[in-house]
């Protein structure tokens, strides 16, 4: 177990969308601040896409991350099967261990089944080249449907990512999705949050903290996840509140990354 930082991590420097910064991060940047925060793993995802990237660009990647010792793992969303084909030609030059994917994008909700009959013929592919495609929980699909399609693909190639909050979307929380989730993980995201009433009290309001400083009991997740899963790696994701100017979004999320590392570093030696 490894710990890492997600390219989620730092979605306001990278840019969100309506609220571009400046200069955005670049992957190139990502790996040099985990490099100075002393963590030798990211985690690049679909907020920071490696597949527009040219020749010139992803051997700058390349050449940086070998240069500082960080490892890079691979993430995007979507399951065409012409782009995990090329996301499997990435994780592969890139030696991910993971292919990170989100089923939706804004275009396409497949079915459980329409997921089924996608993935399915690409196994044999992710197989021969020792990736594993690792689903995330998203918001839209309950642990019950997750760990039944990891079960139907029925390959060494296929697993879960696990997101500590994306699945109060679909109204389940942390330790019912760990309960039902943890044996198929091989990734897990820490996302810490809080949950209190809206200030009408008329409804709840989601909102992030740096880990160990939210409702996530991260050391029993650890515990849990790590006892029961596969073999994975640790990665660091955030939701920094939204202030009112950007460069207060940007700078109260690289804090909150620096402490959530320092925090998860108690729990991650190297």
């Amino acid at each position: 177990m490894r710990l890492g930082i997600g390219s989620f991590a730092y979605a306001w420097a990278i840019g969100v969308r309506g609220f571009p910064p400046p200069r955005p991060m670049s992957p190139v940047d990502l790996v040099e601040r985990a490099a100075e925060l002393g963590v030798d793993l990211v985690q690049i995802g679909d907020n920071l896409p490696l597949h527009p990237l040219d020749e010139d660009q992803l051997a700058e990647l390349e050449a940086r991350a070998k240069a500082l010792s960080v490892d890079v793992e691979v993430g995007t969303r979507g399951i065409a099967p012409e782009h995990l084909e090329r996301y499997l030609e990435l994780a592969t030059r890139f030696s991910s261990p993971v292919l990170r994917v989100v089923v939706d994008t804004a275009d396409d909700h497949p079915s459980e089944g329409e997921i089924l009959s996608t993935l399915k013929p690409l196994m044999p592919s992710f197989e021969a080249q020792g990736v594993v495609l690792a689903i995330e929980n998203h918001d839209r699909f309950a642990a019950a449907t997750l760990a039944r399609l990891v079960s139907e693909l029925d390959s060494p190639a296929v697993g879960i990512c696990l997101d500590t909050a994306n699945s109060l979307g679909a109204l389940e929380g942390t330790k019912e999705v760990v309960a039902t989730l943890a044996p198929f993980v091989v990734n897990l995201h820490v996302k810490d949050v809080i949950i209190r009433r809206s200030n009408e009290t008329m409804g709840f309001a989601v909102e992030g903290r740096p880990a160990g400083e939210g409702m996530i009991d991260i050391p029993w997740l650890l515990h849990e996840v790590g006892s029961k899963a596969r073999e994975h790696n640790v990665i660091l994701e955030l939701w920094p509140p939204k202030l009112p100017q950007l460069q207060e979004s940007i700078a109260t999320e690289d804090a909150w990354v620096a402490s959530s590392v320092a925090y998860l570093r108690r729990l991650i030696p190297r």
